[in-house]
């Protein structure tokens, strides 16, 4: 049984469904590529997420999308396609890149076609003045695309400097229940009329998908990853993107695939009883990502470690806290590139924090307490 889901507006393209197939994680095979976007179609999902950088996924979709309209009679029409292009290369290079996807996914033209990665300052002037500009007008000229947006791991200023620029249409942020940072951006958007997709809510918003006893025991009587999911749906976020890699991922979309109500008393209620109980763990030590430390002489991010903390010991994710913690550094632009080790204790942020913390202090405590051997990223 298919089920029905919502649609709603995503900029000026097709509608799409509350929630988003990622397919970063569904690149083993094109077996298990067509197993999941199937069902990702009966549990009333339509639209894809994808990028060239995900290795075969592009590939993998067209022969997903050609076979389920052979074998299930589910029309290549009934779905809406983002993918995305690096911000890098000149005209003639990114023209290259993009006829491949077109051939790889085997579609005429593309729904949504995303600036991956606008992280930097240097990637929005090379969209609002450079090549990428010159390729955005000529795809929009030829009816290649529907629409242009961005994805970015930039920080406030950057990622509103975009939402302003008026050249995009659509936007994916990190918008999570455990870092609200960005919802603030996600409703000047939506206020634009913009499309606003919340990345990964499960895996990076805490790996919700494996919550600590601690959480699940504050989450009662539901699952975090639900509580997580219904917050961001309640804020009015468009989508938010699913990376599944196997068939009950899609238990909770179906469950919330039309739960686009306000939160209930009883909702209210959970995200302040987790929040209680973090704030009991943590006690005066916890920080409240204010962000009046800023800016750090040393060019340490102090919320964004403290905030690791304050999951570690608030909410008991320790797997998530070290994995993010340990990929600072080694990930480019995509994140963060100074550890706590990298504080100088020159207490230049002390003052500044209104609950007094012992910033420095924290930082070391952090460093000793998540510092562990890094995995392997799933891209990139």
């Amino acid at each position: 049984m298919i089920i029905n889901s919502q649609k709603r507006s995503f900029g000026t393209g097709p509608k799409v469904s509350v929630f988003t197939l990622g397919t970063m994680r569904s690149v083993e095979s094109a077996i298990s590529m067509y197993d999941i976007i199937k069902s990702a179609h009966f549990a009333g999902i339509n639209h894809l997420e994808t990028a060239p950088s995900y290795g075969k996924a592009e590939i993998f979709i067209g022969e997903a999308l050609d076979k389920l309209d052979q074998v299930e009679k589910v029309s290549k029409e009934n779905w809406v396609i983002t993918t995305k292009v690096l911000p890098k290369g000149n005209f003639n290079e990114l023209k290259e890149r993009f006829f491949d996807s077109l051939m790889n996914l085997n579609v005429k033209k593309i729904n949504n076609l995303a600036i991956h990665g606008l992280n930097l300052f240097e990637h929005l002037e090379w969209v609002l003045e450079g090549e990428g500009r010159k390729f955005i007008n000529w795809l929009l000229s030829q009816k290649l695309i529907d629409q242009i947006g961005f994805s970015s791991h930039g920080d406030f200023q950057l990622i509103n400097s975009a939402i302003n620029s008026d050249i995009f249409k659509f936007c994916s942020l990190h918008l999570h229940l455990f870092d609200q940072s960005k919802i603030p951006l996600a409703k000047k958007a939506l206020g634009k009329n913009m499309g606003v997709m919340a990345i990964s809510p499960a895996d990076k918003g805490g790996k919700l998908y494996l919550p600590s006893d601690i959480l699940k025991e504050a989450s009662k009587p539901y699952h975090p990853l639900e509580i997580a999911y219904r917050f961001l749906i309640s804020e009015g976020i468009t989508t938010l993107s699913l990376g599944a890699s196997k068939p009950n991922d899609f238990d909770l979309p179906i469950k919330l695939a039309n739960a686009t109500q306000k939160l209930s008393r009883l909702e209210i209620n959970v995200i302040a009883n987790i929040e209680n109980e973090s704030n009991k763990r943590l006690g005066v030590t916890k920080c409240e990502q204010c962000r009046a430390c800023l800016p750090c002489p040393s060019e340490v991010p102090i919320p964004e470690i403290l905030r690791l903390r304050n999951m570690y010991i608030g909410n008991g994710q320790e797997e998530f806290a070290k994995e993010r913690y340990n990929l600072i550094g080694r990930a480019g632009h995509w994140w963060e590139t100074k550890n706590a080790n990298n504080c100088m204790s020159c207490n230049f942020c002390v003052p500044k924090c209104p609950n007094h913390l012992d910033i420095p202090g924290l930082l070391k405590e952090t460093h000793h307490l998540l510092l562990d051997k890094p995995k392997k990223r799933l891209w990139g």
